[in-house]
């Protein structure tokens, strides 16, 4: 059984179709890169597949279990996690407090306020940390950070849930070339080490076909083409629709 499995997801607003009867499966331990012109529905796909949104027609299965009408919470603690375009981020705090919060969330741990939020899994935080190899700046205010940086810190707070699926949009926008190889390497140890299974959406081609075990591309909505980076890379359609090349 794959670890995700989606069958003729939809989604509709008024009359523009945003997915088009998405289907398609990952498993443990595998990139797969969903890629499209911008409108092509991959944001909207995001939304459907963490709760965000909810589908008009067609199921998330989680291990065989459809999570497609379960709130973002619900979904986060079955092992779900997500990292964003712009990281989602509480600037005032350090970097180890932003992922202290993670984990009380994901422990449900509020009723241990009587002790300041400060003290509560220090070590499992430093511990993410330094595997997104920011344990040295866990004390520095995030808001100082370099984008490259935050971009970790937020992976470091993903990762507090235990996640079995992250999905992660758009993870090198605005980051400097040397900085993308980097944190994609990273994505792709924590694959091989945790056994995660990462769906990513990226505009940087590089990127996609260097590291993707699998490519999906959308248009309108629909799904065009799918399979290893190489066969994507010479589709014709997609080489026509999206790559622009002749």
């Amino acid at each position: 059984m794959s670890l995700l499995e989606v069958r003729n997801l939809r989604k509709s607003f008024g009359g523009v179709s945003a997915v088009a009867d998405l289907s398609f499966e990952l498993n443990s331990g595998e990139m797969l890169a969903l890629i499209g012109p911008n409108g092509a529905g991959k944001s909207t796909c995001f939304d459907l597949l963490s709760g965000q949104l909810r589908a008009d027609a067609g199921r998330v299965l989680l291990e065989g279990r459809d999570i497609a009408t379960l709130p973002p919470q619900s979904i986060w603690q079955l092992g779900v996690a997500r990292t964003f375009q712009v990281p989602a981020i509480f600037s005032s705090m350090t970097v180890r407090e932003n992922v202290q919060m993670a984990l009380i969330s994901r422990h449900r741990a509020v009723w241990r306020f009587s002790r300041p939020a400060s003290a509560l899994f220090r070590g499992e935080a430093d511990t993410l940390l330094a595997e997104v190899e920011m344990a040295r700046q866990a004390e520095r205010a995030v808001g100082v950070l370099a984008y490259g940086d935050l971009k970790r810190v937020e992976l470091a707070i993903a990762l507090a849930g235990s996640p079995r699926l992250l999905l992660m949009d758009e993870p090198t926008a605005g980051m400097a070339a040397d900085a993308r190889g980097a944190l994609i390497g990273l994505a792709r140890r924590l694959v091989r080490e945790r056994g995660l299974a990462v769906l990513f959406t990226e505009h940087d081609m590089e990127v996609v076909f260097g590291a993707a075990d699998r490519v999906l591309v959308l248009d309108r909505g629909a799904l065009i083409a799918a399979g290893d980076p190489a066969a994507v890379r010479e589709n014709q359609r997609v080489r026509d629709i999206y790559l622009g090349v002749e």
